[in-house]
C-alpha cells in the first residue's frame, strides 16, 4: 500500500494536474475570508466549501492520469484492483491535509477574527467532512467510472452543486447552515461530528460502487 501510494504521490507531482484545484482553492479562499471579522465558524464553513470543491477535482484529475494500460499493469503489480483504488483514495486524501492546514490559518492571517481552541477544532473537523465528502463524489465521477471525461465532469459538477446548494441536505449544505447560523463553535462540535462520521460512510460506500464498477468494465 505505501508503495501504491508513493507511486501515485509521483505521478502527481510528475503531472502538475493538482496545480488547477490548489489554485481553485486558494483563489476562493482569499476571496471568501479576507478581511473577515467575528466568530470563526462562518469564516470556516467558506473555506471548509472551497476545500470541498476541489477535493472532488483533486479526485477526479488523479484518478485519471492512468491510462487502462497503465492501470492494469499497476494492478497486476499490486495484485488486487482495490489496493490501486484505496492507494489513489489515501494520496488524494494525504493531499488534501496541506490545504486542511492552510484553510484553518489563512483566514487568522487576513482576517480580524475571534479565535479559540474550539474553533480550530471545529474548523478542522468543518474542512475534513468535506475534503471526504468530495473525494467521495470525486471517485464516482472519475475515469474508473465514466469512459469519457466530459461525462463524468457534468456528473461531478451536478453532484457538486446539488450537494451545496440543497437545503438542509447532509453533510455538507446541513453542516454550513448550522456553522452560518451560529458563533458557538463548542455548541457546533457535535453535529460537526455527526456529519464528519456520514463522510466516512459515504467514502466508503462511493469506494466501493467504484470498485464494482470498474472491476465489471474491466
Amino acid at each position: 500500500m505505501i508503495a501504491l501510494i508513493r507511486y501515485s504521490l509521483a505521478v502527481a507531482l510528475h503531472s502538475q494536474r493538482y496545480l488547477p484545484p490548489l489554485l481553485l482553492f486558494t483563489g476562493l479562499l482569499g476571496v471568501l475570508t479576507v478581511s473577515g471579522s467575528g466568530p470563526l465558524p462562518p469564516a470556516y464553513a467558506s473555506s471548509a466549501g472551497a476545500l470541498f470543491i476541489a477535493s472532488t477535482w483533486l479526485t477526479v484529475a488523479l484518478l485519471g492520469l492512468d491510462g487502462p494500460s497503465q492501470r492494469a499493469i499497476v494492478t497486476v503489480s499490486a495484485g488486487r484492483s482495490w489496493k490501486v483504488l484505496a492507494g489513489s483514495t489515501t494520496t488524494v486524501l494525504l493531499s488534501c491535509l496541506p490545504l486542511l492546514v492552510l484553510g484553518l490559518f489563512f483566514p487568522l492571517w487576513v482576517g480580524a477574527y475571534q479565535v479559540r481552541p474550539v474553533d480550530l477544532l471545529l474548523g478542522a473537523i468543518a474542512q475534513l467532512t468535506c475534503a471526504l465528502t468530495g473525494t467521495a463524489i470525486g471517485l464516482l465521477c472519475s475515469r474508473s467510472v465514466f469512459r469519457r471525461p466530459g461525462y463524468g465532469l457534468v456528473a461531478a459538477l451536478t453532484l457538486v452543486l446539488t450537494t451545496l446548494f440543497t437545503p438542509g441536505l447532509p453533510p455538507v449544505n446541513h453542516l454550513f447552515r448550522r456553522m452560518a447560523d451560529s458563533s458557538d463553535s463548542a455548541a457546533l462540535l457535535a453535529p460537526a461530528g455527526g456529519m464528519l462520521a456520514l463522510s466516512v460512510v459515504l467514502l466508503t460506500l462511493a469506494g466501493t460502487v467504484t470498485h464494482h464498477l470498474a472491476t465489471r468494465r474491466d
